[in-house]
């Protein structure tokens, strides 16, 4: 089968094709046929280098889906032919995280699905939604179930909520579609004019461009009434976070998913503490989540925006354009 390794030091100069031998699946172990994968941040960080830790010869991309090629002993809950896709922690089954939980992350810790076939055990998947394509299946592994934990299992969204995000990542576009989706009102903020008007496309009741308005807390605090928004689904970091808080209203809930603002910076820690905040650290979620999510897409529908496609071994030019912050929702790789 052909695979995508990683060398190290990382780099995205240091991927490589490579032909590796096909495995056959023991007892409680399935054999999936990849087709598809999605890019994360994490990914990216994971290629440059950036995880001092992962073995050379790492097979990248924490996210895949595909079809059941052959079961192992004692396998009830697939058989070959079906349409599956990833957990991205694999050993977090459901209940609250812990170390040992999270240990296992395809694409990190362990081999991950930059490749044609897999041998894995079988909680390692889920069955996918019936109506999805592979590339739109394996944007839910991280990106979608991401968004879901953030408003849905922590922050206990319901429909009349107010949710704020940020920019137009895979993360940020599935929390406006699942927002939208429970009947909330979206205010949604992007550097970008054109993009701007692709979320208003998508039913963003309120958009704010953070480049020309760089107090844009304080519009959303305007476009509520002076009342704060419930919901802040937080993807910059330390160089965004105030301008959550003063969006948020009194007793709000800010996710903090990412970083992309860096790892360190000035908190207003008065503001967030008078109008008494609820800010949550959220590294995706658990299989149970992703199962309830599953549910829930296909019962309503919602489908993933997927803004290009590569090929497998296209990985490093995928990457690249990752780079350029011109994708709107998720970069996918089909193989």
């Amino acid at each position: 089968m052909k695979a995508m390794q990683l060398r190290k030091p990382g780099g995205l100069d240091n991927l490589y094709l490579s032909e590796l031998k096909s495995g056959t699946p023991s007892a409680g172990e399935i054999k999936v046929r990849v087709h598809a994968s999605s890019l994360n941040y994490h990914d990216y960080i994971v290629a440059k280098g950036g995880m001092p830790y992962v073995k050379d010869g790492l097979i990248p991309m924490s996210d895949g889906a595909g079809v059941v090629m052959s079961v192992g002993e004692g396998v009830k809950e697939f058989l070959p032919g079906d349409r599956v896709v990833s957990t991205f922690f694999p050993d977090w089954e459901g209940g609250e995280p812990s170390n040992l939980k999270v240990t296992a992350l395809p694409g990190d810790r362990i081999d991950g699905y930059a490749c044609e076939e897999v041998v894995v055990p079988s909680h390692y998947f889920l069955k996918a939604p019936k109506s999805y394509s592979h590339a739109e299946a394996a944007t839910l592994t991280c990106a979608g179930l991401t968004a879901w934990r953030a408003l849905v299992v922590e922050g206990g969204l319901k429909a009349g909520d107010i949710v704020l995000t940020q920019g137009t990542g895979g993360v940020s576009i599935f929390a406006l579609q699942i927002a939208k989706m429970f009947g909330a009102t979206v205010i949604a903020t992007s550097s970008s004019d054109a993009k701007i008007e692709r979320l208003k496309s998508m039913g963003a009741d309120h958009v704010i461009n953070y480049k020309t308005n760089p107090e844009w807390g304080k519009e959303a605090l305007s476009i509520t009434a002076d009342q704060g928004v419930d919901h802040v689904v937080e993807i910059g970091g330390a160089g965004t976070l105030n301008q959550s808080i003063t969006a948020s209203r009194m007793g709000g809930h800010i996710s903090m998913i990412g970083v992309l603002t860096g790892f360190h910076g000035e908190v207003n820690t008065a503001a967030l503490m008078l109008k008494q905040i609820k800010l949550k650290g959220i590294t995706v979620g658990s299989r149970e989540d992703l199962a309830n999510m599953i549910r829930a897409v296909e019962a309503n529908q919602l489908h993933p925006v997927i803004d290009k496609t590569f090929a497998l071994e296209e990985l490093e030019d995928a990457f690249r354009y990752q780079e350029t912050n011109a994708h709107f929702g998720k970069i996918c790789i089909e193989f």
